[in-house]
């Protein structure tokens, strides 16, 4: 048997630390006392240890003071005997603070061009299928390459914005205007939806580039006709002539912006996202043009009413990613926290769904599929905002095409339901679907960095 002082066993024996006598007046009392905020909201010792050494606590301190072995023995110490507390944060600026006036000239915006359907009424003969199939590849195109010049904005400034909007936008008019002439042909019908689709284009590139009050001052001449009607019906060439006035000022606003843009300097970024990554946005702007105009239940009124609430809409998208910031801060767990946002999309929601009911029961429109219908756009552009496009343009895709088959509207066979029963049933599921995607989507902490 080996003796204790065998040098062959000193491999096998472990150094022995030395052990300091506790104190009654251990002054890593007052350490602790002083550091209780810091030790009380670190969820592991390495933080409060980060601390200490960026306050200069010494080794010599350490052993000599505090009489502990390290650095790290202090800061589980400490971790161990300050019980954990996470204090509220204090007032932060908050990002998704939305301006009432600029949601409110927005939402002139989106409401003064139904205007011109309005005053150019009397223009138009029966069948309007054209001016529809151009607007609808005009909305499509436009979502498309706004997300597009935004992603460029981001990346590469205004420089790289306006290139994007100086090629995409024509390309844009380009293939709205060959829709309405592959449907309807030449005539009245496809030159007014050649200037639809040109002022469609000049409204993105005025928009992408924040020139919001350039494009509510080319609306001026439209506005001026369409308040006239209930005095006094102008005539088709005064019609024509403010009708041009607006697509003229919007194209000349847009092309000063691209131009002005164009002179600034560029960014250096590294890269872009790809152009597929614009593809959803392009498909849910198709589906949500084709809900809106082609739903049987919904009619012009359902139509004017959801056009008018989007500044509302906007306003409330803010307010619920502010909102969901706020719970974020206040919630100590991952559940509460997808309850809180829950709770948050639930408020907004009814929110919106609550403006849209007002006027659904003051004009007579249906409300129940009307709801259906905003309810799913919201959500859908609730996600599409946070980044998540594919199940918006999936959902308000299989909506169109389901609602058009229930309806009978594609004349391949009898209608299942009657108009608004298949708006209900299909915008209802496609909102049910996007409030589960949102719930569980939105619920996490990632989805609002």
């Amino acid at each position: 048997m080996n003796g204790p002082g065998d040098e062959r066993t000193l491999v096998l024996r472990l150094p022995t630390l030395p052990q300091w006598p506790a104190r009654a007046d251990d002054p890593l009392d007052e350490l602790a006392g002083r550091m209780a905020d810091v030790c009380g909201a670190a969820v592991h010792p390495d933080e409060i240890a980060a601390v200490l050494e960026s306050e200069g606590l010494t080794q010599e301190q350490i052993t000599t003071r505090y009489a502990r072995r390290d650095l790290f023995a202090v800061a589980e110490e400490l971790y161990a005997r300050v019980p954990r507390s996470f204090p509220d944060p204090g007032p932060v600026s908050d990002p998704w603070r939305a301006s009432s006036r600029q949601c409110l000239v927005r939402g002139m915006l989106f409401g003064l061009p139904g205007l011109a359907y309005l005053l150019g009424s009397g223009l138009l003969p029966g069948r309007v299928t054209g001016l529809v199939a151009s607007a609808l590849v005009a909305w499509a195109w436009n979502q498309a390459l706004a997300h597009r010049a935004y992603v460029r904005l981001a990346t590469g400034g205004r420089r790289a914005a306006a290139r994007c909007l100086l090629f995409g936008a024509p390309a844009g008019v380009t293939a709205a205007a060959a829709a309405a002439l592959a449907v309807s042909g030449t005539g009245a019908v496809a030159a007014l939806a050649a200037g639809e689709a040109l002022y469609l284009a000049a409204a993105t590139v005025l928009l992408v580039l924040g020139r919001e009050q350039h494009l509510l001052i080319a609306l001026v001449p439209t506005a001026a006709g369409a308040v006239c009607i209930p005095l006094w019906r102008p005539g088709p060439a005064l019609v024509v002539g403010l009708l041009l006035a607006t697509v003229a000022l919007a194209a000349l606003s847009a092309a000063g912006g691209i131009v002005r843009s164009l002179r600034t300097a560029s960014l250096s970024a590294p890269g872009t996202a790809r152009l597929t990554a614009s593809v959803p946005y392009g498909l849910f702007g198709l589906a949500a043009g084709a809900l809106t105009l082609l739903a049987p239940a919904a009619g012009r009124s359902a139509a004017v009413v959801l056009t008018l609430s989007m500044g509302v809409a906007e306003w409330l998208l803010y307010r619920y990613r502010s909102l969901a910031l706020t719970a974020l801060r206040h919630s100590r767990t991952p559940r509460g926290f997808r309850l809180r946002a829950a709770g948050v999309l639930a408020l907004c929601l009814t929110a919106y769904l609550a403006v849209l009911a007002a006027p659904a029961l003051v004009t007579g429109i249906p409300p129940l599929p009307l709801l259906a219908l905003g309810a799913a756009l919201w959500v859908a552009l609730l996600l599409q905002a946070a980044g998540i496009a594919w199940p918006s343009a999936v959902a308000c895709l299989a909506a169109a095409a389901a609602e058009t088959a229930l309806s009978g509207a594609d004349h391949r066979g009898p209608a299942l339901l009657s108009p608004a029963a298949a708006e209900l049933v299909a915008c209802g599921c496609a909102a049910a679907v996007l409030l589960a995607v949102a719930c569980t989507r939105m619920g996490r902490t990632t989805a609002h960095r």
